[in-house]
């Protein structure tokens, strides 16, 4: 019998943790896990826990302070470990503060010996009270306050904690949200997703149960969704859906990249560019911090540019004309070099056709 585990994601160590009390208050003969990882001392260090009080703490020295190598040297093993040792109806993964969830959850599907003994039943996220607009539309980094995974980690508080909304089954929030940042929240969340004020209010048995689906978190994370968006559910939030069968044009998106991805705001999705017409090319970005990368080929599918972009209070005039500027126009070869177009550091370099 597979043992259930709930992983709880977060950047916010204080929600985290009582998110997690929560959670082992209500799951039945639960057992929980948390990791952290000091940068500085390259040290992951793992305290597991049940009702009866600390059960083990370890710490670990990391080859390099980083998220995949803690979950590769400690979290997998210990999952399994805690899953195989018998005494426990369901574990807690507590993962380490700004650790995103999805890549856990890759591993635990696609690894089939760990599925014999582990199944991922719901992934929780932790969301502040405190400043929930801010957290998700602002530029702060993770190394601003302290919570980065890795020397080189310069991801925004608001890209990483957007993710974990948009990958998790049920959003935790620890405090009364103000309507229009619940309702931030609400649009950034599978449509399907409990957003709830503390995991209380689902219980134990809904959490166990199987509200994580890979199949279905990977359809509405993807960059390359195609399904229209459901209704923004609260006022003062607004939401554009930017969509052209075009290309961009890589000379102007180059120049103007800050048009589009600077600002207040959440905008993920793909795009394409008509010196890489076979690659599909990810749009990431939250608070002014912008990530584009090489998603894969487009094999048989018909390329496409979508931008869903996300914010409260009034959605900037440009952002729609900023969008149209960039596409290549109907007759223009939007490709002035064959070997080169200026996304090299970002994409590597241009692939021919065989």
């Amino acid at each position: 019998m597979r043992v259930p585990v709930v992983l709880l994601a977060g950047v916010d160590p204080d929600a985290m943790a009582t998110t997690m009390v929560g959670l082992q208050f209500d799951l039945p003969g639960a057992v929980a896990c948390r990791h952290t990882i000091d940068v500085e001392r390259g040290v992951l260090t793992r305290t597991v826990s049940d009702l009866s009080g600390v059960i083990e703490t370890h710490e670990t020295l990391l080859e390099h302070a980083c998220v995949s190598c803690a979950i590769r040297e400690d979290i997998l093993p210990t999952l399994e470990r805690l899953a195989r040792d018998g005494r426990w109806h369901s574990i807690v993964a507590h993962l380490p503060v700004g650790a995103e969830a999805a890549h856990l959850c890759a591993a635990l599907t696609w690894d089939t010996r760990l599925a014999r003994f582990l199944r991922v039943s719901a992934v929780v996220t932790a969301v502040a009270g405190q400043h929930p607009v801010r957290d998700l539309l602002g530029d702060d980094l993770l190394a601003d306050r302290g919570h980065h995974c890795a020397h080189d980690d310069r991801r925004g508080v608001g890209e990483v904690l957007a993710a974990m909304i948009e990958h998790a089954d049920v959003v935790a929030l620890d405090d009364t949200f103000a309507p229009v940042a619940a309702g931030l929240v609400r649009s950034l969340a599978r449509p399907d997703a409990a957003v709830v004020d503390g995991v209380h209010r689902l219980g134990g048995e809904t959490l166990l149960g199987r509200l994580h689906q890979h199949s279905r978190t990977e359809a509405w994370t993807s960059p390359v969704r195609t399904d229209a968006l459901p209704v923004v559910p609260a006022e003062g939030v607004w939401q554009l859906d930017l969509q052209s069968l075009q290309p961009f044009h890589p000379e102007r998106l180059l120049e103007s990249l800050e048009r589009l991805g600077a600002g207040a705001h959440r905008s993920r999705g793909c795009f394409w560019l008509s010196t890489r017409p076979g690659r599909v090319l990810e749009w990431d970005g939250a608070g002014g911090q912008l990530s584009i990368g090489d998603h894969g080929s487009w094999g048989t599918r018909r390329p496409f540019t979508r931008i869903v972009a996300t914010g409260v209070g009034v959605a900037p005039d440009h952002l729609r004309p900023a969008f149209a500027d960039l596409l290549v126009d109907a007759g223009e070869s939007g490709a002035h070099a064959d070997t080169e177009d200026g996304f090299e550091p970002w994409l590597g370099p241009i692939r021919k056709a065989a």
